[in-house]
């Protein structure tokens, strides 16, 4: 029971405690945290996800049973599970909500680690919250404890210290107060985001103590538009007005900021083509007439002729990686110069670019209205840019129709999906070949439609994620788009989405593997090894017999979803109807062949072995030399 009493009784001075366990305070302060943007305020944390197991089960699932709050209780199933599926609430919320994870010690903890990575990559915010060891050491060593001789300090969750962006180990009540207060300047950074760690040893977490009740008054973040200096304006107005082919590259921190009109604007402002990384992709519709699709190793032929010939790359809220540079060869003008528009410098000083360190958002709006002033327009050539434009959607159109007697194309999966959902409905991917074919050929017409995590590339991220866009557009359906490999791995939240009735949709497609892996290796001089789903053959001792068959429907059906087969386009558009109508969570089980969309004028570097007793292998090597001799060294 809370107790509210006075400190200080014999001083002027009265300040209101109220007794609480380290857990209820915690639970009690994350209730009453708000942010505002633009001069709307809302909620921040709108719940927690718990797996509870020693640690956790008479800490912070006690506060969550008797105390009263709005932070709702979502049973995970997976703890690497939970996580993915809070990050890609946050991420579809634009980071202005969020929820918290909870765990027990030892390998419950663990589990989360690959999500905080996930989420750190992507600049999301996520709290995550592992039970720890006890602070005393009484019962030492306790179940499931690491135990590290020369350092008995160290535990399971010290693992989180490499993927979070703030870690704190609370082993006294009173510190949670400075641990939960830098944890929201963290969560509500719009740079330096992503997993916050807060272990909490479980003997501390039952541990009651007086706590200010002033440090439970709500408080509101502001979320504020960082406005560029006047002199690095100066110089980027300066830069664009001496080019005369400029090309825009829109990224993640084109939605973060909000400013996806200001961004249609400014290319229509000027006439400067625009091409999208994965996290930036749905910024700018796909038949609007400067988007000229995905740029870099996975983009379009429109986007990287474009980019090749650039003298000025605009970099809007992006950290121009090696899939949207394609490894540093994509720009290939001797006078190409980069102006990247970020609010990290850490992403805003690549490739050498001249530093607009700002909000994209203001960033934009001030740009264009300098630019208006000196009467800028780009020098492209609008018949140029119509030709390229049109080119690619007609090679979108042929992929879309592409037919094999051997089976279902991926890109004709990909185009009957895009062809029947709605415009606003959201799909979400991660890994494997699919990402690459997205970027490609998805249509999307609406912003915040394409949800795709290409940071850490995540197996498995896929149907958590459909999950937490469900639970962030509760009106819309959610798509998750998975092979069969990245299924296999995890998709645990499938079940929790029956349970808390939100429904999601899961196209798997089947190709027997992981087949973006083999077809990099075939492309680099293998023949192919270990990345196909074959039985092992007694006779060579490989993994080169028969493809094994799985019937996914079914195992979708056993956990209560429901589950179609798809080995035609025929059946395909009846499942994906029957999809529609259905109210619980489905699963699309499609055979499907191998991805066989191409690059288009791009590239993306492995690593290929300097020596080999493969011709094929040696020849991929000095291929790979010819492509560095074009490339950026830095």
């Amino acid at each position: 029971m809370e107790t509210i009493r006075y400190a200080n009784e014999k001083t002027a001075v009265k300040k209101k405690m109220i007794r609480l366990t380290m857990a209820q305070a915690l639970l009690k302060f994350l209730d009453n945290q708000y942010i505002e943007v633009d001069g709307k305020e809302r909620k921040f944390i709108k719940g927690m996800f718990g797996i509870f197991g020693h640690g956790n089960a008479t800490g912070l699932a006690e506060a969550l049973e008797r105390q009263e709050s709005d932070i709702t209780l979502i049973q995970g199933k997976n703890e690497q599970g939970m996580v993915h599926t809070a990050t890609a609430y946050a991420k579809q919320k634009n980071r202005l909500e969020i929820y918290a994870c909870t765990t027990s010690i030892g390998p419950g903890a663990l589990n989360m680690v690959t999500a905080a990575g996930t989420a750190t990559v992507n600049r999301i915010p996520v709290l995550l919250l592992p039970s720890d060891n006890f602070a005393t050491r009484q019962p030492d060593p306790v179940l499931q404890q690491i135990e590290d001789s020369s350092d008995y300090t160290m535990s399971a969750t010290d693992s989180f210290k490499a993927v979070s962006k703030y870690w704190d180990r609370i082993v006294r009540p009173e510190q949670l107060m400075t641990a939960a207060l830098n944890a929201m300047r963290v969560l509500t950074d719009p740079v330096d985001t992503g997993a916050v760690t807060l272990a909490l040893p479980q003997d501390v977490q039952a541990e009651a103590y007086d706590y200010p009740l002033e440090f439970f008054r709500k408080r509101v973040h502001l979320f504020e538009r960082r406005t560029p200096s006047e002199v690095a304006l100066d110089r980027a107005v300066e830069l664009i007005k001496s080019k005369k082919k400029p090309f825009l590259i829109a990224g993640g921190g084109v939605h973060y900021s909000l400013a996806t009109k200001e961004l249609k604007q400014f290319a229509e402002s000027f006439q400067i083509p625009v091409g999208e990384t994965q996290a930036g992709k749905s910024a700018i519709a796909w038949n609007h007439p400067m988007n000229m699709g995905g740029v870099g190793a996975n983009g379009s032929k429109a986007s990287n002729v474009l980019a090749k010939d650039a003298d000025l790359i605009i970099a809007v809220g992006t950290r121009l990686t090696d899939f949207s540079t394609a490894s540093k060869v994509a720009f290939q003008n001797p006078d190409v110069e980069f102006v990247s528009i970020n609010v990290s410098s850490l992403d805003a000083m690549k490739m050498e670019s001249q530093m607009l360190v700002s909000d994209a958002k203001v960033a934009l709006t001030l740009l264009e209205q300098q630019l208006k002033k000196e009467n800028y327009k780009a020098a492209h050539d609008e018949k140029e840019l119509e030709s390229l434009k049109e080119a690619w959607d007609n090679e979108v159109d042929r992929l879309f129709n592409l037919k094999s007697e051997e089976g279902l194309e991926q890109s004709q999966v990909i185009g009957e999906l895009n062809k029947f959902i709605d415009e606003k409905d959201i799909i979400t991917c991660a890994a494997g070949s699919l990402p690459g074919d997205l970027l490609k050929l998805w249509r999307s017409t609406h912003p915040k439609t394409y949800h795709m995590e290409y940071g850490f590339s995540t197996m498995g991220y896929e149907v958590q994620a459909a999950l937490g866009i469900k639970m962030a557009e509760p009106e819309r359906e959610a798509y998750a788009l998975q092979g069969d490999g990245g299924y296999l791995m995890l998709h645990s939240e499938l079940v929790t989405s029956l349970q808390e009735n939100k429904k999601i949709n899961i196209i798997l497609f089947d190709n027997h593997g992981f087949q973006c892996i083999h077809g990099l290796q075939v492309g680099q001089g293998s023949e192919g090894f270990g990345n196909e789903f074959r039985y092992r053959e007694k006779e060579t001792n490989q993994l080169s017999g028969n493809y094994m068959e799985m019937d996914f429907a079914a195992h979708a059906r056993s956990l209560g979803a429901k589950g179609y087969t798809a080995n035609t386009v025929e059946e395909l558009r009846d499942a994906l109807t029957k999809a529609k109508q259905d109210t619980i969570s489905t699963l699309i089980h499609v055979k499907t062949l191998p991805s066989k969309v191409p690059g288009y004028e791009s590239w993306w570097r492995l690593g290929v072995a300097e020596v080999s007793n493969s011709k094929t292998v040696q020849n991929a090597f000095e291929n790979m030399e010819d492509k560095l001799n074009q490339a950026r060294k830095y």
